[in-house]
């Protein structure tokens, strides 16, 4: 795993974690899984789904009943990530503010990670 010692991977602000805990019940779920997968023109893009269980590889982020499982392979790429949850006019969703992004495409729904650097 990737967590920092005494530290969450991700965050939640109090918006998103009671979004989170009101879908929860009433999807009746253990919690939202938060993982990264290739696609769309910036690389990269967020997966969100509910889960049933909870896998032993895990990151587990709970917050006033709210829980949010980060699956393993995007750990790395997801600390320090806070999640939100935004309501506007035409439309409300979630949104990751993540440090670890050094570029987007114009819609947000995609995103690209800096390279690796090889030692």
């Amino acid at each position: 795993m990737f967590s920092i010692p005494g530290k969450q991977a991700v965050t939640m602000t109090p918006a998103a974690a009671t979004q989170i805990a009101r879908m929860m019940q009433r999807e009746g779920r253990q919690g939202l899984r938060v993982g990264i997968k290739k696609g769309g023109c910036a690389g990269m893009e967020y997966t969100m789904d509910w889960a049933d269980a909870v896998n032993p590889l895990d990151e587990v982020v709970e917050q006033d009943g709210a829980r949010v499982m980060i699956a393993p392979m995007a750990q790395m790429f997801l600390i320090g990530t806070e999640i939100h949850y935004e309501t506007g006019l035409l439309e409300a969703g979630f949104k990751f503010r993540n440090p670890n992004v050094v570029d987007a495409c114009g819609c947000g729904e995609s995103i690209k990670f800096a390279e690796p650097v090889a030692r």
